[in-house]
């Protein structure tokens, strides 16, 4: 009897990992078409929607808006912001070295800029159109005032903007040159699903590009230190795709690593962790599966300065009804990294309300989740270290910015909020609508 090998098993699995995200992205897509053909782009076109007053949160509403403990404090729709298809994605904030905040507003069409000022009133200042052609997937990150900016859009490659460009505009939004205002036009890849940034290092990295290329759609990397040229020094492809990752300085009980470069990689199946140290050999550390899986989506560590425990989101559980997100109930898995060859999955959190979840980001013991129909909801994750089950872990405050399906307690479909950022000294918070814009908001807990 012939038993599988682990090249074999590690190749069928890869095989499943593709047809799930190819029936995510369907799912997503179909989902979509569907909102365009209803007409749920074109309902906040009107000006009088966007550079709303504050709204705080006042008996469980800010202005139609279900919330707890989160003010609106502006609103701006994709329209306002410049958009012709009016459709919104990926987010991301920088900060000037006077202390101006800025949001990079991910949309189908390209990448509308904002500021905030003081008070949190949101000012769209221009936009940077996609390099192709559209697609509803669009990503980007900061590293020292430049923007690295990604597409699923065929031959998109990754955009480099200098954001200190925005410090100048008065007057009229700006749209800017798709060539010549572009710091560099970096064509090593064409499409990528995410974008990774590890800036203590000026190393960026490109997730979810070509599955047919040498990488195999894993960390394609990219020296960033002259913004000008970037270069590939390697690549990580053992464990083939990365959906998303989250890269860092290791300074965690793992001493062995302490001072390396150390990738978390959610890999569509397992949460997968590797040295990037030495680019030219990166080595993987751990591959580690959990119960319920069904697209291990996104996560982020609960803390950057202990770096002992994660979060972990999966994309399809809830709408698949898999493992305890049979109930449709927003579930993050929490793993032990400790060891970081031996990730132990031990406990789960789950929202009050049916979502399907999308990207999350910690601060100060905070995770601030954008889960899609549910908004953003900010869940106090500090007791994990006393009680890794996650019984412990509550919502402190929401903004739902979806409020069509309040009433039915929720829906697991693929509208409402795709990401948010909330690391701004201001205490603001930006979060990107699919359907309606970005709104900048303020926890009051």
């Amino acid at each position: 009897m012939k038993f599988p090998t682990l090249l074999t098993l590690g190749l069928a699995a890869s095989a499943h990992a593709q047809v799930e995200m190819d029936r995510l992205m369907r799912l997503k897509t179909d989902h979509w078409n569907q909102m365009r053909a209803q007409g749920a782009f074109n309902r906040y076109d009107n000006a009088r929607l966007g550079a709303v007053r504050p709204e705080p949160c006042v008996n469980g509403k800010s202005g139609p808006y279900s919330c707890d403990k989160v003010d609106m404090l502006s609103f701006l729709s994709h329209s306002q912001l410049g958009s012709s298809t009016k459709e919104g994605n990926d987010i991301w904030g920088w900060t000037s070295p006077d202390g101006r905040e800025f949001g990079a507003v991910g949309q189908t069409d390209g990448t509308a800029f904002v500021e905030i000022d003081k008070a949190g009133a949101l000012r769209y200042l221009g936009r940077l159109p996609t390099q192709t052609v559209d697609s509803p997937w669009r990503d980007m990150k900061v590293v020292n005032g430049y923007v690295y900016i990604g597409s699923e859009a065929a031959d998109h490659g990754l955009q480099v903007f200098d954001m200190r460009k925005l410090l100048s505009v008065r007057g009229a939004p700006k749209t800017f040159n798709t060539g010549k205002d572009l710091t560099a036009w970096y064509r090593g890849f064409g499409s990528s699903h995410n974008i990774v940034a590890l800036e203590e290092k000026n190393m960026v990295y490109a997730v979810g590009t070509s599955r047919s290329s040498s990488c195999k759609g894993g960390l394609f990397m990219l020296d960033v230190s002259n913004p000008a040229n970037p270069t590939s020094p390697g690549c990580v492809s053992q464990d083939g795709y990365v959906h998303d990752a989250q890269c860092v300085v290791y300074n965690g009980p793992d001493t062995q690593y302490n001072g390396k470069e150390i990738c978390f990689n959610y890999n569509e199946d397992t949460l997968t962790i590797v040295d990037v140290t030495n680019k030219a050999s990166p080595r993987q550390i751990s591959r580690t599966p959990y119960a319920g899986s069904a697209y291990t989506h996104q996560g982020w560590l609960t803390s950057t300065s202990d770096m002992r425990f994660l979060l972990l989101d999966d994309e399809l559980d809830e709408l698949d009804r898999t493992g305890v997100a049979a109930n449709n109930r927003t579930t993050t898995y929490i793993f032990n990294i400790t060891s970081l060859a031996s990730p132990i999955n031990t406990g789960y959190y789950q929202s009050p309300v049916k979502s399907i979840d999308h990207n999350q980001y910690t601060k100060d013991g905070l995770a601030y989740q954008s889960n899609y129909n549910s908004g953003l909801r900010i869940v106090d994750v500090r007791s994990v270290e006393a009680d890794p089950t996650g019984k412990g872990f509550k919502q402190v405050g929401f903004f739902d910015c979806h409020p069509e399906d309040d009433a039915a307690g929720g829906i697991v479909e693929f509208s409402g909020s795709w990401s948010v950022y909330p690391y701004f000294k201001s205490g603001y918070i930006l979060l990107n609508s699919i359907e309606r814009g970005v709104f900048a908001l303020r926890y009051t807990g």
